[in-house]
């Protein structure tokens, strides 16, 4: 340390100024044989092969010269380079003078920083193994090694040339011979016991390289010393082996790593390997490999590469700290063994030494006190292996009984902590405490426990060396006597005599004869005491008796010693903590096996209801999601579980949601319309409320979200239906009362006509007035007639319709018409498609008002399309009339199918066109043949309505369907209306 802080404070008030190159002596001069990238002399335009004649007009034939001149000049100094450079003339080489004016930089110690930082590291971790861990085998190799790595990193060169200097060189040319070794010995004897000949051999070889280093090294400055290119060789050399050597180490780190069964060694070798791996391999690539080779590598990569070497004594350090790397497991002894052992290890080794002593005196005189020394040593190098096997045999002779109880306790407390099943582990007991304590006769009595936790009496659980009689005789003992838990009990009860127990009532002395054990210790834990500390949460740390253990004599018909009994109130600790486990851990497993069935029911339930119902947390991630919601919501539960709802919900139901998170108690939004990620509106009840837990505190929310969208649709239809028939009850009184006066005017008007053509005058005149009256009452009688037909109620004949055929009937009717509309018809009809059973004049009339209304949609079109499809899926056959006219608005859709309402009129007379029946009529006749209607459209995108009509049974009363069926058209769901 004293030369670490000399050599940092040497350093700090001295900058020695540099180049950056790297020069040799040659032929006339020195010859730069590298010029590292961004260096002054790189800077200054040097090249690699240059030679340097002079600086500042001083000739330099030798490094020692050059050296001195930068070192007159001094730092940020410029100095002006005579050199020269081989030029090719002609086809000649020649040397051509040159002058480059260098500014010389302070050499850059940067690294030497973090070298000292971790040789800091280094000697914390050397320290601490040394005075905490001396006693453990390998500590010594390891405070050594992280001393030798202290001066490999502390001692850095500074180029004062002093005395200090000098020894800061020497020890750091030294700790670079021993630190790859030390660290390649240490890898390879971790974890080995005992090393025979071959490895100790194997050891010593491991450190002829460094010897061979510093052999060189030695001869270096000895003979060698103007050569600069040796002194690099020999750099690159000292930084390969120690690159090797890591490298080595890390590999046989690597390999006993995954060879190792032990969990704790295991656990160092995997920091000790992946440590040596994380400083080996960037040092390596970085910095070693470029050095070696004379790459030029960037500055800031070789200084990552170096900051990397403080990784190794970190992760050793965590090693040593977290896992025990150098400690072994120590057996005290009491104070007296060790003075009597002191005591005669000290004598016996003073008396060598004094025996031999004499001897130098006596008959070999002539060594004088050299020779007295060399005594001392080598009795002191002979007499420690003898030391240290009496010290074992003391250890031995005087605790003997006490490492074989540690050891017993040790191993059996290890294999209760291993069992969990109460059974086995009772029998287990059962089985060891004779082996250990030498006894004929073991049993266990474990309490048994009330519903509330509260011990109820001790039951025999298992035994060994108990008669057969006592062990079915078991459970009519009376065992009072081993309830410990009285304040007045003792740590266990000894009977000399169970036969001749006189302070027992009689049952229980009798049961005490029949067991014939001698010894009863009780097994205590803490505890929780049931319904008494219930109602004190104070005394919920009871010390009480889970077990208590009974034991007989031994073989030969002795007592238990103290010493036993020591051993066994110990024991009583370790198998007590062993059987609570046991009984928490079955308890357990019952609580696992009640929860899982709570569970599975509580989830049948949500899961069987025919609601949706999901529960989010208080971030409002949602916690569940039943099967109803993945039907309803079109969404599967991976996809919605652990998401923030606002990634699978529609906004408009946050924000509804959010409003209601204010609210307390239940809240309900009724008939909100629920947008699906497929497509489709979903109108629902959706209640909203607080998720308690047993204390009653909110730990979310859960929402019940009801379905309602086919009742809201009945309920349409159901109005609808209501509408109709009290419109069809008014129309058709309406329609018989006023076809008379209608009849009566067409004839008077037809009369009045024939009898004016007498007169041509007059005829002429009145003519257009007549046409008008004729005109008017047959439109008046069509829409009676429309009324009739609305309202009229018969039955109708059914029979097997096919519809390909009634559409392409229907089309060519109407070609001449769409013709003359400039409206192209285009039918995709389905090959194999069924018949519906049905009235074809029915039909083909909702058929015909269908196109129709299609046509007058496209009025303003001059090359307007329909189309008609027919497709069947299900046992059901669909039809499908699409145009791509104007389209229609959602007010329009309300009231497409109310008597009377029509949107068509003639622009020039601004009348109204039709009736207003036609849609109307049409959905009456889709109902009478159960039959559905379902209608699309937006403004300026056109109109679908698509029907489905069940198919015609066949003779086995199933549906007959042999169409294939085709993909669904796309509708938009905004202005969409069904009805059945």
């Amino acid at each position: 340390m004293g030369l670490a802080i000399a050599n940092f404070v040497q350093e700090g008030g001295y900058s020695q100024p540099t180049d950056g190159a790297r020069w040799m002596e040659a032929d006339g001069g020195l010859r730069a044989y590298m010029v590292p990238p961004d260096s002054p002399a790189e800077k200054a335009g040097i090249r690699t092969g240059d030679v340097l004649t002079a600086i500042s007009d001083i000739p330099t034939p030798r490094l020692a010269t050059a050296e001195r001149e930068i070192e007159r000049t001094g730092v940020y100094q410029p100095a002006t380079y005579t050199l020269l450079r081989k030029i090719t003339v002609a086809g000649k080489e020649v040397m051509r003078p040159i002058t480059a004016a260098v500014y010389l930089i302070p050499t850059d110690r940067t690294d030497y920083q973090v070298l000292r930082l971790i040789a800091l590291v280094y000697l914390c971790i050397g320290l601490y193994v040394l005075l905490r861990r001396w006693t453990a085998p390998k500590s010594t190799h390891f405070y050594v090694f992280c001393l030798v790595s202290f001066i490999l990193y502390a001692f850095q060169y500074t180029g004062v040339l002093d005395g200090l200097d000098d020894t800061i060189l020497a020890g750091n040319v030294l700790a670079m011979a021993l630190q790859p070794a030390l660290f390649l010995h240490f890898a390879l004897g971790f974890t080995v016991e005992r090393s025979g000949r071959a490895r100790r051999l194997l050891y010593g070889l491991l450190y002829l390289p460094g010897a061979v280093l510093v052999g060189l090294r030695v001869m270096w400055v000895t003979h060698w010393s103007s050569t600069e290119l040796l002194k690099h060789r020999l750099d690159q050399i000292d930084y390969a082996y120690l690159a090797c050597y890591y490298i080595m180490a890390a590999v046989i780190f690597w390999v006993r790593y995954h060879a190792e069964e032990q969990p704790l060694q295991r656990q160092q070798l995997k920091w000790l390997s992946r440590g040596t791996l994380l400083t080996v391999l960037p040092f390596t690539t970085l910095y070693v490999v470029p050095f070696v080779f004379n790459m030029n590598a960037p500055e800031s990569i070789s200084k990552v590469a170096v900051l990397s070497l403080i990784l190794l004594p970190l992760t050793f350090s965590w090693a040593i700290v977290r896992y025990r790397l150098m400690d072994v497991d120590l057996i005290f002894k009491r104070g007296v063994t060790y003075t009597l052992a002191t005591g005669a290890l000290v004598g016996l080794y003073f008396g060598v030494i004094a025996l031999f002593a004499e001897m130098v005196h006596t008959r070999m005189k002539g060594l004088g006190t050299w020779g007295l020394v060399a005594a001392i040593i080598v009795t002191g190098l002979v007499f420690d292996p003898l030391k240290r096997m009496i010290q074992s045999w003391v250890d031995r002779f005087f605790d003997q009984k006490e490492i074989d109880y540690r050891e017993t306790l040790v191993e059996f407390g290890s294999e209760l902590n291993a069992q969990t099943d109460l059974e086995t582990l009772v029998a287990s007991i059962v089985e060891r405490l004779p082996e250990t304590l030498l006894v004929t006769r073991v049993a266990v009595f474990l309490a048994e426990e009330d519903v509330l936790g509260r011990r109820t009496r001790f039951a025999l659980a298992a035994a060994h060396g108990l008669s057969p009689q006592v062990m079915a005789s078991a459970g009519s003992l009376d065992l009072e006597f081993l309830d410990f838990d009285r304040r007045d009990s003792n740590s266990h009860l000894f009977f000399e005599t169970p036969q001749a127990v006189l302070r027992l009532p009689q049952d229980q002395r009798q049961s005490a004869a029949a067991l014939d054990l001698n010894y009863y210790v009780p097994c205590r834990v803490a505890r929780h005491d049931g319904g008494a500390a219930e109602a004190s949460r104070a005394d919920t740390n009871k010390r009480g008796t889970v077990a208590v253990l009974g034991l007989g004599r031994t073989g030969d018909g002795d007592f238990l010693s103290s010493e036993d009994m020591q051993l066994l109130e110990s024991l009583a600790g370790y198998i007590g903590i062993a059987i609570q486990n046991a009984q928490l851990y079955r308890r357990l497993e019952q609580k696992i096996t009640e929860f899982e069935r709570l569970r599975e029911f509580s989830e049948n339930i949500v899961e069987s209801i025919n609601i949706g119902v999901f529960a989010v947390d208080l971030e409002d991630r949602i916690e569940s999601w039943n099967a109803q919601m993945e039907v309803m919501y079109a969404t599967p539960r991976e996809d919605a579980l652990r998401r923030p709802m606002r990634e699978v919900l529609p906004i408009e139901f946050i924000q509804e949601f959010d409003r209601l998170r204010s609210e307390q108690g239940v809240s309900t939004l009724y008939k909100f319309r629920l947008q699906t990620p497929s497509g489709e509106a979903r109108t629902a009840n959706i209640t909203v409320a607080p998720l308690m837990n047993r204390e009653f505190k909110a730990v979310g929310r859960i929402v019940i979200v009801d379905d309602i969208s086919e009742r809201v649709s009945m309920e349409a239809q159901l109005t609808q239906a209501e509408k109709l028939s009290s419109i069809g009850l008014l129309a058709a009184g309406v329609a018989h009362e006023v076809n008379t006066p209608l009849a009566v005017v067409s004839s008077y008007a037809q009369m009045l006509g024939k009898q004016l053509r007498a007169d041509e005058a007059t005829h002429a005149r009145l003519q257009p007035v007549i046409e008008k009256i004729t005109q008017q009452t047959f439109r008046a009688s069509e829409i009676v007639n429309g009324l009739l037909n609305f309202s009229r109620m018969g039955s109708v004949e059914f029979s097997q319709v096919d519809i390909n055929a009634m559409v392409r009937d229907t089309v060519l009717l109407l070609e001449h018409q769409m013709r003359g509309a400039g409206v192209t018809v285009d039918t995709t009809l389905s090959e194999r498609l069924p018949a519906v059973s049905g009235n074809r004049g029915k039909l083909q009339q909702v058929l015909v008002n269908l196109v129709l209304n299609a046509k007058d949609a496209l009025q303003d079109s001059s090359d307007g399309h329909i189309w008609i499809r027919t497709s069947a899926e299900d046992g059901r056959v669909r039809l499908e009339v699409q145009d791509d006219g104007a389209g229609m608005s959602k007010e329009v859709l309300r009231k497409i199918y109310d008597p009377f309402f029509t949107t068509r009129s003639n622009p020039r007379e601004g009348q109204r066109k039709g009736t207003g029946l036609g849609l109307s009529v049409t959905y009456g006749i889709i109902q009478e043949h159960s039959g559905t209607i379902e209608v699309a459209s937006n403004v300026g995108e056109g109109t679908t309505f698509r029907l489905e009509l069940p198919a015609a049974e066949s003779a086995n009363g199933t549906s007959v369907n042999t169409a294939h069926p085709t993909e669904k058209s796309d509708l938009s769901e905004e202005g969409k209306i069904v009805h059945a």
